[in-house]
């Protein structure tokens, strides 16, 4: 693609190029960079959204040159897919050859203080195109997030004036409980500021996230009903179809609750029971995203543990494909306690939710992969249809956040006839049938919106400790052998026990589609 074209290229409604600007990535030989940087990067570029300026520079201790990494990268990209689901590959459109010649590469060691040397000598020398704005991006094990920093620190990689800015993004996971998460936060902010520092969670960069927001307090018809007077109980769901696969070392020492809910399922939590902000500013929307993880209730080991329902995957059988146990994985302990599955139950202590129970799960090797939130309201007075046929049934409402982004909502509705026979119908809103959307990886807004500065989408220190704060009991409860650990069989719905923990509420969970 030329640079005329790439100035050309139509962009998002409202979106400007981001400026000029070097990418530095450390790990950039991992698997990350290639299965999802990457491709954000050209649906960016072919988005408009990258400027001619725009320079890459790929850090890591395998050795390359320039042109070595960018054929290691076009070897990946030739079989990645533009995005999930979409047709074509990466390597196969413009962009890709466009942004290659932009990528730079840098052999080193992350701990030796002379490849920090030697960065900021490249920075320089990309300057000349792509200024001194740098973003440092954590593509690595998160035993370097803090060696790393203090070394761009020692050599005053970190410093900004006020045309040239530094950013630094940290994937997750963010510590491994609430003590580790404040050694890191005080870790950093030793040597950075709190601006600079933008903590990620690539499930804030789906649109039905975003629009969540939107529907909240966009319309005037859903805004005075999102309260404990009108809605019965709300379920978080993150189910996927995928096994441990290779990760299995890494999982037995993580498991699901670490894995997903600190973060993942306590950020979607937030954006549906905030308050609405001042403004849609970064610090107003964190601050109110903030103050709901605060509000959830701590329970004590003990109420935790009762509270919650922890399980591993046994043999089965998801979508045709024959699945071993947990257990077999040859780099799982044989006798782990790890969960790959966990149901809990939270209860937030405000004034909007007060007595509202919320639901999350999330877990490996189920029956599909699906990641929605269910609003379910409280049920209408019965006493009008006690002669009627058919089950008077709550009206709930559901974001699909993945696959096939929408929402739907279901009411009841009379069935033709001479009789008044009631059934559930649904008013369903699919993104695909309003709006042409560009391949999305979930990285594209994220990284977008780090290199034009807004942090609205990530995470701030104090949200990210009351993450831990609020399931630090359950990690104590089931350290000190409270609790025991279910099974579920592959390519199931998840344990029976979680059915049990909404039955005791005179609930269930929504099936799994």
């Amino acid at each position: 693609m030329t640079e005329a074209a790439q100035a050309n290229a139509a962009a998002p409604a409202g979106a400007a190029p981001a400026p000029p600007c070097t990418l530095v990535i450390f790990g950039a030989s991992g698997d990350l960079t290639k299965r999802l940087l990457m491709p954000a990067l050209c649906n960016l570029t072919n988005e408009g959204l990258l400027d001619p300026g725009f320079r890459v520079l790929g850090v890591d201790a395998v050795e390359h040159d320039d042109a070595g990494f960018r054929s290691h990268l076009d070897d990946a990209l030739r079989t990645i897919a533009v995005a999930p689901g979409a047709e074509g590959k990466v390597a196969e459109g413009t962009a890709w050859p466009w942004l290659a010649e932009r990528i730079h590469y840098l052999s080193g060691d992350f701990g030796s203080p002379a490849t920090y040397e030697a960065i900021g000598k490249a920075i320089e020398r990309l300057s000349a195109v792509s200024s001194h704005k740098v973003v440092f991006y954590y593509a690595t094990s998160p035993r370097f997030f803090g060696p790393i920093t203090e070394q761009l620190h020692a050599a005053g990689l970190l410093d900004e004036s006020a045309d040239n800015w530094r950013r630094v993004i940290i994937e997750k996971p963010f510590g491994t409980d609430l003590e580790s998460a404040r050694a890191l936060n005080a870790r950093l902010l030793r040597v950075a500021e709190e601006h600079q520092l933008y903590r990620m969670d690539h499930f804030l960069g789906k649109e039905t996230v975003q629009n969540i927001m939107v529907l909240r307090f966009a319309n005037g018809l859903f805004e005075p009903l999102w309260n404990r007077e009108h809605i019965e109980h709300v379920q978080i769901t993150a189910a996927e179809a995928v096994t441990v696969e290779a990760r299995g070392k890494f999982y037995d020492a993580t498991g699901a609750l670490r894995d997903m809910v600190p973060n993942h399922m306590f950020q979607l939590l937030a954006m549906m029971a905030m308050e609405a902000p001042n403004s849609f500013d970064a610090d107003p929307i964190r601050t109110e995203k903030a103050k709901v993880i605060e509000a959830i209730r701590r329970y004590t080991p003990e109420e935790a543990v009762a509270n919650a329902v922890r399980a591993q995957y046994g043999a089965g059988s998801v979508q045709g494909r024959k699945v071993d146990a947990y257990r077999s994985d040859p780099n799982v302990d044989p006798a782990s306690k790890t969960e790959t599955y966990v149901a809990m139950k939270f209860l937030i202590d405000n004034w909007r939710w007060s007595g509202v129970p919320f639901y999350v799960r999330t877990g490996k090797a189920m029956t599909t992969r699906s990641t929605e939130i269910a609003i379910q309201f409280k049920r209408a007075p019965a006493v009008l249809f006690r002669d009627a046929r058919g089950e008077l049934k709550p009206n709930v409402m559901v974001f699909r956040i993945q696959p096939n982004e929408g929402v739907s909502l279901r009411f009841a509705a009379k069935v033709p006839g001479r009789r008044v026979t009631l059934s559930d119908v649904d008013m369903d809103f699919r993104y695909s049938d309003y709006f042409r959307t560009e391949p999305s990886t979930g990285y594209e807004t994220l990284i977008y919106d780090c290199l034009i500065g807004d942090n609205t989408l990530f995470q701030r220190a104090d949200n990210v400790e009351a993450g831990w704060a609020a399931v630090q009991p359950m990690l104590d409860g089931w350290a000190s052998g409270l609790g025991d650990v279910d099974t579920y069989d592959a390519g199931s719905a998840g344990p029976a026990s979680a059915d049990a923990l909404l039955a005791r509420d005179g609930f269930r969970w929504l099936p799994l589609d």
